[in-house]
């Protein structure tokens, strides 16, 4: 890693990358190990003199080995092939006393520097930093996200958290997914960083061994990396906008990507002032301490919906919950869990749950699961098989809502269906904290809602099709 300073000196002299003459492509969702196990094939070493080799060739846990040397800079060893759009999986185990990092879209200049994004290798107890697959952009903007707060309550926040998931004395899993300008980490399972940037859209993979100087003390420490595989993906479609055959099939947009339009507060009759934030495209809610509605409030519909599809993608951050409700009546008094009148709460409606199952007590409330993600919240639980991403990538919710069958899809799977006004239905909303509201879910129509319940939770793609064909 290259100081901040330096990176943007370093930046004024970058020439453009020329790609190798021949760049092997993968088909669109086929994994290839991008290293054989036995031999350095397909990989360069570039900008530094530090070596690489192969240990364990030959076997399930053999790994690339990197080692310093004296007086060497920053040293990469680089895939020959160029990546846009991916998802890497690789595994890693560095000695504590050296920074390493895995480039991502990387390019070199004329004078063999490597620069670009980076996934940071940062376990290092003496400094007690733990700042692993945080994104860096080495030799040119620095920290990306965090954005350099290592004393901030971004940075604080991003070493406990990277202190809690980090494995210092073993192997530790990375993956990264690189779609369009989105570039989102996990270490061992766990969300670490996104980015929303187009500064460089395609380039190298590249393993880093972080120069040492003449520092005699880490002379000889390795870095290891094994288990590397990718799968290219196709570049995503514009968020935001409709396809002809949806266009014909009547859907609409009910989110333009730019501005609030069509969308009021539950509470008044204007785009709340705060609390909401719309850029890049994705409209999110802040995060304002779990609490219900307290922040900028729920977003409903100008609109009322009878019979509709709607689709919404929806992207959770660690311990989220929010919801998408459905014939929502924002007129009703707000409910507490135990079902009572509350001065501060979401409007009321039939809610399609969203939350990290993992991490959120919700989870465990209710009934047999019935505050799970793609619930119909607190009153019919979806399958524990759901096809749910993970936290922090883009999952796609979608309601359809006929006169009384209403069904929940989770990424493109249906996941629960119900018959509002049934006998089973009563029967539930009498079981839930819904009990005391007259009709419950079984009026003619309502609004459609993005809730507010105090945790980052973003959204795109937000259309519906009605009145239902």
């Amino acid at each position: 890693m290259t100081s901040p300073l330096a990176s943007l000196a370093a930046a004024t002299a970058l020439l453009p990358f020329q790609a190798p003459a021949t760049t092997p492509r993968l088909a669109p969702g086929e994994w290839r190990d991008l290293f054989d196990g036995a031999t350095l094939a397909g990989w360069t070493r570039h900008s530094g003199s530090a070596t690489y080799a192969v240990e364990g060739a030959g076997t399930p846990d053999a790994a690339i080995v990197g080692t310093t040397v004296l007086g060497s800079g920053n040293t990469f060893l680089c895939t020959d092939a160029t990546y846009g759009d991916f998802e890497l999986l690789l595994e890693f185990r560095v000695d504590p006393l050296l920074n390493s990092g895995v480039q991502l879209r990387s390019e070199i200049n004329a004078a063999d520097r490597v620069f670009g994004y980076q996934s940071e290798i940062d376990m290092d107890p003496a400094r007690d930093r733990w700042w692993s697959a945080g994104l860096y952009d080495e030799a040119r903007r620095g920290w990306l996200d965090p954005a350099g707060e290592e004393k901030g309550p971004r940075g604080a926040a991003f070493t406990a958290h990277g202190r809690a998931v980090s494995r210092s004395d073993g192997w530790n899993e990375l993956r990264v997914l690189a779609h369009g300008p989105e570039l989102t980490t996990w270490l061992n399972g766990e969300l670490r960083a996104q980015l929303h940037d187009a500064m460089t859209p395609r380039g190298v993979i590249a393993l880093q061994v972080h120069g040492i100087g003449n520092d005699a003390a880490k002379v000889g420490k390795q870095a290891r990396f094994r288990k590397i595989r990718l799968r290219e993906l196709p570049p995503p479609a514009p968020p935001n906008t409709l396809t002809d055959a949806e266009r014909a099939a009547g859907w609409r947009l009910l989110f333009d990507g730019t501005s609030g339009a069509g969308w009021k507060s539950a509470r008044g009759d204007a785009f709340p002032t705060h609390g909401w934030t719309i850029e890049h495209g994705v409209l999110q809610v802040a995060a304002s301490g779990g609490g219900e509605a307290r922040a900028g409030g729920d977003l409903v519909t100008v609109e009322r919906f009878a019979t509709f599809e709607l689709s919404v993608d929806f992207r959770l951050t660690s311990g989220a919950n929010s919801g998408i409700k459905y014939f929502v009546q924002p007129d009703l008094r707000p409910i507490g869990a135990d079902g009572k009148p509350a001065a501060v709460g979401s409007a009321i409606g039939c809610e399609f749950q969203l939350l990290d199952d993992a991490r959120h007590p919700d989870a465990k409330l209710g009934r047999e699961g019935n505050r799970t993600l793609a619930s119909l919240y607190d009153l019919i639980a979806a399958p524990t098989t759901k096809p749910a991403r993970a936290i922090g990538e883009w999952n796609t919710a979608r309601i359809v809502a006929g006169a009384t069958h209403v069904e929940h899809w989770l990424n493109g799977a249906k996941v629960l269906e119900y018959e509002r006004g049934s006998p089973d239905f009563r029967a539930r909303v009498a079981a839930s904290k819904y009990a005391a509201i007259e009709s419950f879910g079984e009026w003619a129509d309502g609004h459609l809602l993005l809730q507010d319940h105090g945790d980052a939770v973003a959204f795109r793609n937000v259309k519906v099709r009605a009145p239902l064909r």
